[in-house]
């Protein structure tokens, strides 16, 4: 029943062909994932909002899924994946739209915000925060400092080496490690074990079936993982890019939604941020910062009914 009614097509988009799966007639939301995940994590939210009289359309972003993947490094920047976005919404026809971002598309959604805010009517980002640009040091060197060269996104850093772990462990097996991930705080992962880091027993949650699993893995067998990690092999490219934005407010009305157990939360000082009132200063039009008791990461899944209800409650005043 979950799939029923969802249209798929591609689209040309900033030299790339996109997959969307959409449903519903009225104002548009982009859904936008992250890793390592593609249209289908939202396919709560897209029957959802296509219930409630709006017209859903989510991407497999750039490196995923039916999306292409483009084989160098070097084509997985900001601007590229901002691009895709801009692009994207002029292909729809739209001037404006809502826009919901999880993880690695709640950064690209951030910064959609942030170079072409003209173009977002509100944004609901969920589990990344905005993260304004420290000038005084760069992404990666920031990440090793506070956690070591184990920290998985310092892992993630090498060419080939994540994909061999992934491989090694195999692919359905790496998607539930990460998909059930409970542990708040930073992830640290031995060297070779980027993939199978804890031994803990493998029990899917009632709100991921096998079906689930096999989804996401049958696209990641035929695609691998590099689109996904060459997003976290740009980190200090964007760095470098994003210096014009230096000390740059968001200045779209937003909504975020964290999990307490989320660990985005409880890493990189992201709670106190939060907490602080300075992530309101950087996005003065911040409407709520909501923390979901007993939800993790992967928000939209855990907690579809909810999460859903918090994307229309906001939307529908804007």
């Amino acid at each position: 029943m979950e799939m029923e009614g969802i249209s798929h097509r591609m689209v040309s988009v900033n030299g790339i062909n996109m997959h969307l799966a959409e449903k519903g007639d009225g104002p548009i939301v982009l859904l936008l994932h992250g890793f390592p995940e593609l249209w289908y994590s939202w396919r709560h939210q897209i029957n959802g909002l296509a219930a409630h009289g709006f017209r859903a359309v989510a991407p497999d972003m750039r490196g995923y899924g039916g999306t292409d993947a483009p084989p160098s490094a070097s084509s997985y920047n900001v601007f590229h994946i901002v691009g895709d976005l801009v692009a994207l919404i002029d292909t729809l026809g739209q001037d404006q739209v809502y826009v919901v971002g999880h993880d690695w598309g709640a950064y690209a959604a951030w910064h959609l915000c942030l170079f072409r805010g003209d173009k977002v009517k509100g944004l609901v980002a969920l589990s990344v925060a905005f993260m304004p640009r420290n000038p005084a040091v760069k992404t990666l060197d920031f990440f090793r400092t506070l956690y070591g060269d184990n920290y998985y996104i310092c892992r993630f850093q090498e060419p080939g080496a994540a994909e061999a772990d992934f491989a090694r462990t195999g692919t359905a097996t790496a998607l539930k490690r990460i998909l059930t991930l409970r542990e708040p705080g930073p992830v640290i992962v031995p060297k070779g074990r980027s993939a199978d880091w804890h031994d803990k027993p493998l029990t899917l949650p009632n709100w991921l079936s096998e079906d689930d699993i096999r989804y996401y893995a049958e696209n990641f067998d035929k695609t691998g993982f590099t689109g996904g990690f060459n997003y976290y092999r740009n980190l200090d490219v964007n760095w470098e890019l994003a210096a014009p934005w230096t000390g740059a407010k968001v200045t779209v009305a937003a909504k975020f939604i964290v999990g307490v157990l989320d660990l985005t939360y409880n890493s990189m000082g992201i709670k106190e941020y939060i907490n602080s009132g300075q992530f309101k200063k950087d996005v003065p039009f911040l409407e709520d910062a909501v923390v979901m008791e007993g939800a993790a990461h992967f928000i939209q899944q855990e907690k579809p009914d909810e999460i859903t209800a918090h994307i229309l409650d906001f939307i529908q005043k804007h």
